[in-house]
């Protein structure tokens, strides 16, 4: 037992985590950069200790850096948040190793499952169906590529093998193009992740991007948080989330659900955890894409409709006590959706526009959740992601969550940034999204009238 975490992470997740951990009577570690040394969350923390340079590489994603944190703390626990060491096996050892808990699934899990093709052989033996793929090519063997894709049948989609995020996926309609894609996947795999190695996969062109939130016990019954959608996207980065999901065939809700929980069994996951399909409107079939060993962004919509608080989950299990909750405690009530509030030009392609939030109004509306790592006065700088914060709206049923927002929007008010504040807003009023007609192409269909 601990009473004190660290949280190795900054930004709105780990305002998030501080939070549910100080309701838990949890004293509270904060690590910061150079670059966050007044940031909101190691203001908020009951200790702040600085781990190095403003680039995560120097900081952040340092191993010894945060753990040497901890030491001097008296942190008996990390939580990783999302991003950054959340998915990294190596860091989950070493915590373990220095006799530290560490908030997630056992460190072989996370390398099993983070390797796409290992997840999906795992996946399919399970019983999750996968849609038709290969094995991981050799990029300089190019009659090999072309060989697989033609089993597949155009169009494919390129995939890094250790991906994750939106990076190292790249879809090909022309087979000309297929092994240019492949090199370059396979080079930007290198970069991101120190793993060249691509596969392909079937690329379905009307498709829905679904996920179930599961809670894994080890060898005990695991539990699910029901589905979400996250179709809307650009360049495979979540802009709106959704929880519950109406327009998702019931039969194919049921066995995305039932075919996440055996797959959650048969690697006796702990923790919390999503499972990612791809759905097709049009025939109702699902396939597996990934499965993902971390608290997600989108995790407050299923908070919203279900009364959890997810991250007290994660901790109390990790701490070894009781959730304090059975399946039959979590019934959804009314329909939830998030706005991604990110410090970028949607008219630029979406170019990240970092900067000083000199003003802020925020929005206090029944109904309305706000999650942020931001106030007036700090810096969203170059050196991290551009999400400011997540606006939540929650209502009886879709319409009214959208209206909610709307509202929300119409009274929220950032000054010194540019952001996607106006984009989020015409997706919202847009007529095929209050229809709820959503695919993965849905921005970059529409884009002319949302820009």
């Amino acid at each position: 037992m601990t009473d004190t975490i660290l949280i190795a992470n900054r930004g709105e997740i780990a305002c998030r985590i501080i939070d549910s951990a100080k309701k838990l009577g949890l004293k509270t570690v904060a690590v910061y950069s150079d670059a966050d040394a007044n940031a909101l969350h190691v203001r908020l923390a009951d200790t702040a200790i600085h781990v190095g340079a403003s680039r995560a590489t120097e900081s952040y994603l340092g191993t010894e850096r945060i753990l040497s944190a901890a030491r001097e703390s008296g942190a008996g626990a990390i939580h990783p948040g999302y991003g950054f060491l959340a998915e990294n096996a190596d860091f989950a050892q070493a915590t373990r190793d220095a006799d530290l808990v560490f908030v997630g699934p056992d460190p072989d899990t996370i390398r099993r499952m983070g390797d796409k093709q290992e997840a999906r052989r795992t996946a399919e033996a399970a019983g999750v169906p996968a849609s038709p793929g290969s094995g991981k090519l050799d990029p300089s063997d190019e009659a090999a590529v072309i060989a697989a894709a033609e089993a597949i049948g155009f169009p494919v989609l390129v995939k890094a093998a250790g991906g994750g995020g939106g990076i190292g996926l790249r879809p090909v309609t022309d087979p000309a193009k297929l092994v240019k894609a492949v090199q370059s996947t396979s080079a930007q795999a290198e970069r991101a992740f120190s793993d060249a190695s691509v596969y392909l996969e079937k690329l379905v062109q009307r498709a829905r991007h679904v996920e179930v939130q599961v809670f894994g016990r080890g060898k005990a019954d695991p539990l699910h948080l029901h589905i979400r959608e996250c179709s809307l996207q650009r360049r495979y980065q979540k802009v709106i989330e959704e929880a519950l999901p109406g327009s998702i065939r019931p039969e194919a809700v049921t066995g995305m659900i039932d075919a996440a929980l055996n797959l959650v069994r048969a690697v006796e996951y702990s923790g919390a955890g999503t499972i990612e399909y791809l759905y097709d409107d049009e025939s109702g079939a699902f396939y597996f894409m990934e499965m993902n060993t971390r608290l997600q962004v989108e995790h407050p919509v299923t908070e919203m409709v279900t009364g959890q608080d997810i991250v007290a989950m994660q901790i109390r299990h990790a701490l070894g006590q009781e959730l304090g909750v059975s399946q039959a405690d979590i019934t959804p009530q009314g329909h939830a959706i998030e706005l991604r509030v990110c410090a970028e030009a949607p008219e630029k392609n979406f170019m990240p526009a970092p900067g000083r939030i000199t003003a802020m109004d925020l929005p206090s509306i029944e109904g309305l959740r706000i999650d942020t790592g931001f106030a007036v006065g700090d810096e969203i700088t170059p050196f991290y992601d551009s999400l400011v914060m997540k606006i939540i709206g929650h209502g009886k049923t879709r319409a009214e969550a959208i209206a909610t927002l709307r509202s929300a929007l119409s009274q929220t008010r950032i000054e010194g940034l540019t952001t996607n504040l106006a984009f989020l807003d015409r997706l919202l009023a847009h007529p095929d999204f209050a229809a709820d007609r959503l695919h993965t192409k849905f921005i970059e269909t529409h884009i002319s009238e949302l820009v």
